[in-house]
């Protein structure tokens, strides 16, 4: 199955590539390593001050890029990560023993609950390292620079916690989340097993039979680590 398509996986990489950067040297200016160029700034003959600003403008205008040339993709994703169905509460209740089991409540949409959660996670905290970012740049000294370091300090250990996170499921280490890792990787394709177990509505969207909430929960018929389905 197609999950998908080849923008989406280079945005993403993007964002993946250009968030690491900015954590890295943040980090490294954070722990008092101010004056001691890290690898990344030796790398690209910068400070680590300067690389970190100019990344964050970059951050910036990937983020203007989404939402304006992918506008129909930032609209889906709005739309996919803001909706709210029955059964997502339950869905989120049993998940810390899915990771284990593989056995996941149906959910309906492009994002199971717990995506969704970690969608406004990320938006809000990247919105707001952004924010504060440019805001500091304006800035020197005064109770607002003091005020708005903490809040763009805060926001970069939330940011750090939600990557760690992010990467734990995605990597598939987690039983539950095996094979997760091909949605954005190889052609962003994932085994119909996969598919099912953990984005059943996508998997099941050419069936004919209605959906049934709960139906076929905790039971995988196809995960047998399979084919994968040839949709382009």
């Amino acid at each position: 199955m197609a999950r998908t398509n080849r923008a989406t996986r280079l945005l993403h990489m993007a964002f993946y590539l250009v968030t690491i950067v900015l954590l890295i040297t943040g980090w490294w200016l954070a722990t008092g390593h101010d004056g001691r160029p890290s690898l990344l700034a030796r790398a690209a003959g910068e400070t680590d001050i300067a690389l970190h600003r100019q990344v964050g403008w970059g951050l910036a205008a990937l983020a203007a890029v989404a939402v304006t040339a992918g506008f129909r993709g930032a609209r889906t994703f709005v739309r996919e990560t803001l909706r709210a169905d029955r059964g997502d509460g339950r869905w989120l209740w049993r998940w810390p023993k899915a990771v284990v089991t593989g056995r996941f409540p149906r959910h309906r949409g492009h994002f199971d609950p717990g995506q969704r959660l970690a969608n406004l996670a990320f938006v809000a905290t990247l919105g707001t390292l952004v924010g504060t970012g440019i805001a500091l740049t304006s800035l020197h000294g005064g109770p607002t620079f003091v005020w708005l370091v903490r809040v763009h300090r805060w926001s970069t250990v939330v940011l750090t916690v939600l990557v760690i996170a992010h990467v734990l499921v995605a990597s598939g280490i987690l039983p539950g989340y095996r094979g997760a890792w091909r949605a954005m990787h190889w052609g962003g394709r994932v085994p119909a097993a996969t598919a099912d177990r953990l984005w059943p509505a996508e998997a099941h969207a050419d069936d004919p039979r209605p959906e049934v909430e709960g139906e076929g929960e905790g039971s995988q018929p196809h995960d047998q680590g399979g084919d994968v389905l040839g949709v382009d």
